[in-house]
């Protein structure tokens, strides 16, 4: 099964009034599901959507990202994919955790849309390391920053 996780710190002022869910998390959906259905070999898995809407990427205690976890854990969801590194987590040393030991040990597949990072097919060297690593850093500053 294929997990897609969506989460934005700051819901929409508007939420709740007319709709459920802010913008962000549709248009996270809406960029997920196209790469998904332009791959035969994705449109065919079943898919789980946990979404946290409202909740920061600086810290993992968000109850659909731990519903996920539990869920890989499991063995239930064997890929997950994410809008991009900072919809997954903030802290660099969390998410490198997740990407670089955790998911590979579950034998999870993680892929990030704008980011093009396929772990079922990236090439593993220190270049595309060392990337992961500097757009984490990057991210965790970003939110230390506001």
């Amino acid at each position: 099964m294929i997990g897609t996780y969506y989460r934005l710190s700051l819901a929409d002022e508007d939420v709740g009034a007319d709709k459920a869910e802010s913008n962000s998390i549709q248009g996270q959906r809406g960029l997920v599901e196209g790469y998904i259905m332009a791959r035969p070999e994705l449109a065919a898995e079943p898919r789980q959507e946990y979404v946290d809407d409202g909740y920061s990427g600086t810290s993992t205690s968000r109850p659909a990202f731990q519903r996920l976890i539990e869920d890989a854990q499991d063995g239930k969801v064997k890929t997950i994919i994410v809008k991009d590194f900072s919809r997954f987590a903030r802290d660099y040393i969390e998410a490198g955790d997740y990407m670089e030991r955790i998911f590979p040990l579950l034998g999870v597949r993680f892929i990030s849309v704008n980011d093009g990072y396929d772990s079922g097919i990236q090439i593993r060297n220190d270049v595309c390391g060392l990337e992961v690593a500097i757009k984490n850093i990057i991210n965790a500053s970003y939110s230390r920053d506001l």
